[in-house]
């Protein structure tokens, strides 16, 4: 081959749910995958590493194992060893995601930088997307780890503003969405249940630990890139204290409630359930006891509930954070939504899948048969919805939307 590309398994294995620090990397398929490649390829084989690693990794992990490799066998050249890190986004669009897209990278040496920079230029759409090539690869690693560990932070600063929210009669959306008017703001985004997806919840961590334990640094400097992590980690736990209250409200308990979340995915419209944070809510009531069922259109399992034991690793399983799970390995997506609403005391729309944004008050309560407690993670219902289920004798919470206590005063008042 003239070419290899390794995209392996590259994690940061938490030991606490929301405490970063206390994790480390894993990356010992990469480290065996380099070992073999090692004693294969021919001396002027490009060796190009996609995968997101800890900075450092390419140039004082990977380069010397394939170099005592080229000794073993006698090679008197150095390895041609590149990175360029993927960019993928799930979707109707993940092929153009690959290839029409910025892409950087880098090469451990001259001839490495010459040839990864030829190939790429030869699969990928680099006259609308430039590719950017950088002196050495701990800069290209460097990059991805900030750009994810970047946005994980902008999401996890909309947390304390969404309770702030909530306790203060102000609806963040509304907020959000007159904020993006300035094109200097238009990406910001409304975090939802938590930060799915593989990279985000995970970036900053490889960075963490690179710079101690890959490159030696005893002092403490990361205090933002660490902090936003354990924020988004953990924000699906208030989903579940707001679905507790608004139970409470309507004079029920959470434990032993017919509760069915709306999206497992980690976001809306693609069938990804990585890092979902669905999953910390859907494990955070069967803690609290409460009977939790699935919907998602776009799914027909939910691996990391039906195989948690193995999936996505032994031992790995977000079930280990938590206290009674053993019957979600029971749990079944169901594709019937109508079917799905039988006798449910509470409704989680944790996604803002398009089927979910059309659902009309009305016939969720029919459905229902009765009054129930709508939970919205994702800012998709309108005034006018909440204010009919308030009409139909619902409890409506939601994320970061503390004005809909206005609503339900408004709704009363009528009433009187």
């Amino acid at each position: 081959a003239d070419c290899v590309v390794i995209d392996v398994q590259c994690d940061y294995l938490k030991k606490d749910l929301g405490q970063l620090r206390t994790g480390s990397t894993d990356m010992a398929a990469l480290e065996a995958t380099m070992k073999t490649i090692g004693q294969k390829i021919q001396p002027n084989c490009l060796v190009l590493i996609e995968t997101t690693v800890a900075p450092g990794t390419t140039e004082f992990v990977a380069w010397p194992i394939l170099k005592k490799a080229f000794a073993a066998r006698n090679i008197k050249t150095e390895p041609l060893l590149a990175h360029s890190f993927e960019r993928v986004m799930p979707g109707k669009n993940y092929v153009a995601s690959i290839r029409d897209f910025w892409r950087v990278c880098s090469g451990c040496n001259a001839e490495a930088r010459k040839r990864v920079e030829k190939f790429l230029r030869e699969v990928l759409n680099t006259e609308e997307f430039p590719l950017t090539v950088m002196d050495r690869p701990i800069e290209s690693e460097t990059t991805k780890i900030i750009e994810n560990s970047y946005r994980a932070t902008i999401l996890a600063f909309l947390d304390e503003w969404s309770l702030f929210s909530e306790r203060n009669g102000v609806d963040l959306i509304k907020v959000i969405k007159a904020i993006k008017m300035r094109p200097t703001h238009n990406n910001m985004i409304f975090p939802g249940p938590g930060i799915g997806g593989y990279c985000l919840p995970k970036d900053g961590g490889l960075g963490y630990w690179a710079y101690k334990h890959l490159l030696g640094f005893d002092d403490d400097i990361f205090k933002i890139t660490t902090t936003a992590i354990n924020i988004n980690d953990t924000r699906g736990l208030h989903v579940a204290t707001l679905t507790r209250d608004a139970l409470r409200n309507m004079g029920r308990y959470i434990a032993g409630a017919n509760i069915l979340l709306c999206g497992a995915s980690y976001r809306q419209d693609v069938a990804d359930t990585r890092y979902s944070g669905s999953e910390i809510v859907v494990r955070r009531l069967t803690e609290m006891g409460a009977d939790v069922r699935v919907h998602d259109p776009y799914l027909e399992h939910w691996y990391e509930l039906e195989q948690q034991d193995s999936y996505p690793a032994p031992g790995h399983s977000w079930a280990r954070f938590f206290h009674n799970q053993e019957q979600l390995k029971e749990i079944r997506v169901e594709n019937d939504l109508q079917a799905a609403m039988k006798k449910i005391e509470a409704l989680i729309l944790a996604v803002p899948h398009e089927p979910y944004l059309k659902l009309n008050p009305d016939d969720i309560v029919k459905w229902a048969g009765g009054p129930l407690a709508i939970i919205d993670c994702f800012g998709i219902l309108e005034d006018e919805k909440i204010r009919r289920y308030f009409e139909l004798g619902c409890e409506v919470k939601a994320l970061g939307r503390g004005h809909i206590q206005r609503i339900k005063e408004s709704v009363r008042s009528k009433k009187t």
